[in-house]
Parts: C-alpha cells; sequence; structure tokens
C-alpha cells in the first residue's frame, strides 16, 4: 500500500494497391523494423492479396518509409533482450508498509511477486529485467530507487505494492491468539500514474495495458479511491473501465525520468484476497498478465497480430 506524499477485416477495396497502402500505413503507425511483417499481412490481410503484399512491399521499402517515419515512442519497436524494465519491490525491510489481515507485512507480498514478475518477464526474453529491492527508510528509500531506476537507464519502471485501507477503516479480530486488522469491505487492483512523470502520455498507456489484463484475467478493480470517505487517500479515476488512477504525487512515479506505473496487485486487508494474494495462481496470473502488457507496450502489433 502506498500513502500520500510518499511515494487496432481488411477493408473492401477495388486494387491490391490500395490495401498495400492501408498496410504500409498501419504498419508504419504501430512501429516496424523486423522480417516477421511480410509473414504477418500474408496471414492477416485477405487471402488473394496476401502474396501479392509480400510481392509489392519488399523489407527493404517498408524500412525505407519506416525511417522517414519513426513511431512516436521509441519503446513501440523495441528490442526485448535490450528493453530494461526496473520492478521495483515497495517498501523495504525496515519500513514493511501494510500489514495483512493475518499479520504478514506488505514487503513479503510485494517481494514474492515483484520476483515472480521478474522471472516471468526474463523466460519472454526480456533479459535485462532488473529487480530492485531498496534498504533503509520509507522517505529516504523513495529516493534511493529513484536514483537506483535512472541509473540503470531503465526504460520502464513498475512498483509493486499491496493494498490496505486507512487505519480508521480498519475492524479488529483475533487470528492465531493476536489481535488482528482486517477490512473486507474493499478488494481489488489498483493502477496509479503521475501527471508530474516526464513522460506522462507513456505511462498513462503502459498503465492502461496492465489494467486491462488484470480485467481481461477476472478481476475488478479497486472502487474505493473515488469515495469521499477516502479522505485525502481519494484519486481520480482516469479510467473507469479498467482502473487507472491519477496520483501525482507519488515519488517513485513523477521523479523517475523514464515511463512509470504502480501497481497494488490486491488488498491484503481483506481476509478473502489475502488468501488469494499469497496463492501460487495468483501470483501467476499477475506475473503473465504484467508480461502481456509489458510485451504489446514493447510492440503493440502483438495486440494485433499476435506472435510473429
Amino acid at each position: 500500500m502506498v500513502s500520500r506524499g510518499t511515494l487496432f477485416a481488411a477493408p473492401r477495396v477495388g486494387s491490391c494497391r490500395a490495401v498495400c497502402s492501408i498496410a504500409v500505413m498501419v504498419l508504419l503507425s504501430l512501429g516496424t523494423g523486423d522480417a516477421a511483417w511480410s509473414r504477418a499481412m500474408a496471414r492477416h490481410a485477405p487471402k488473394h492479396h496476401g502474396p501479392r503484399l509480400a510481392a509489392l512491399m519488399p523489407e527493404p521499402f517498408i524500412r525505407e518509409l519506416a525511417a522517414k517515419h519513426p513511431p512516436a515512442n521509441s519503446a513501440a519497436s523495441c528490442t526485448p533482450a535490450k528493453f530494461r524494465i526496473v520492478l521495483d519491490v515497495g517498501h523495504t525491510a525496515e519500513s514493511e508498509g501494510a500489514i495483512s489481515a493475518r499479520n504478514v507485512a506488505e514487503f513479503v507480498f510485494n517481494l514474492h511477486l515483484a520476483q515472480r514478475i521478474v522471472e516471468k518477464l526474463k523466460a519472454d526474453g526480456f533479459t535485462e529485467t532488473r529487480l530492485l529491492v531498496t534498504e533503509g527508510k520509507a522517505k529516504p528509500s523513495l529516493f534511493k530507487r529513484v536514483a537506483a531506476a535512472n541509473d540503470l537507464g531503465a526504460n520502464l519502471f513498475l512498483s509493486i505494492h499491496h493494498d490496505s485501507v486507512p487505519d480508521n477503516m480498519l475492524e479488529v479480530w483475533d487470528y492465531g491468539g493476536k489481535k488482528s486488522h482486517f477490512s473486507d469491505r474493499f478488494s481489488g487492483y489498483s493502477v496509479f500514474v503521475s501527471r508530474d512523470n516526464p513522460d506522462f502520455p507513456t505511462s498513462l498507456r503502459f498503465a492502461d495495458l496492465v489494467a486491462k489484463e488484470m480485467k481481461a484475467d477476472g478481476l475488478d478493480y479497486a472502487k474505493q479511491y473515488t469515495l469521499p470517505i477516502m479522505g485525502r487517500n481519494q484519486h481520480e479515476l482516469l479510467n473507469k473501465d479498467t482502473g487507472v488512477y491519477r496520483y501525482d504525487q507519488l515519488v517513485v512515479l513523477r521523479k523517475t525520468r523514464m515511463p512509470a506505473v504502480l501497481l497494488e496487485a490486491g488488498s491484503i486487508s481483506n481476509r478473502d484476497e489475502e488468501v488469494a494474494m499469497g496463492s501460487p495462481e495468483r501470483q501467476e496470473m499477475i506475473s503473465s498478465g504484467v508480461t502481456e502488457a509489458v510485451r504489446e507496450f514493447c510492440d503493440p502489433r502483438w495486440a494485433i497480430l499476435g506472435p510473429m
């Protein structure tokens, strides 16, 4: 948990030339740069046009046009093996974040999930992915992790957290003979971005991709951040379909020099969701979702054409 201040069926046309022109423009808008485009076009264009597309649009021609019309964001045509993602483990061993309904520190949940995501990304070819574990007290650790991500020359920053609720919304129960605190009222993931990030549009694009994957897996996003009862923890909902929120004050989102997103994977103060968040099945679901989001972020053609 974070606290305030801390942080596209091809069209029917009369000539193949028209189809080719449209295909070129689509490929250019999505970013080109590998030989797989011809296989993809042959697979997805109308059957009577596929072979002619490959003949009329040779790779050097595509490359020449791509050079004249580069993608707006270099991440759109990145090379996975060179694309550096920093997976930031929220909080530290000294400043553990929220405490779950069964008295497990948020930092433990964050570390385990971040490790799974790193493993998944590396297995998928994003071998430059880095796990960032920071030491120290809360506020100093925030600037340490920002400095580390900036020094690493990261292309993308994702901070992993698990959610709770403000202390005044917690209830008391006995767990294992110990007074413990919970709130079953709210649950779900949430994704945060800051308008103060130097590349807010790209941050928002990645946040939308992550949230979309969470929703596609059947997860619901946390609705409480729109409610007045949240007080200073109330935030603007930027995407009401998938659960992307604006949180300008977060240090790790506004001070990083690359697109940055924070994921609250789920609520550990909710007793049922806490159990789910600790399960290998949920961790696999989330890590796979994040990996899909990174893959699409790196090459948007993935979402349209699939693996090439």
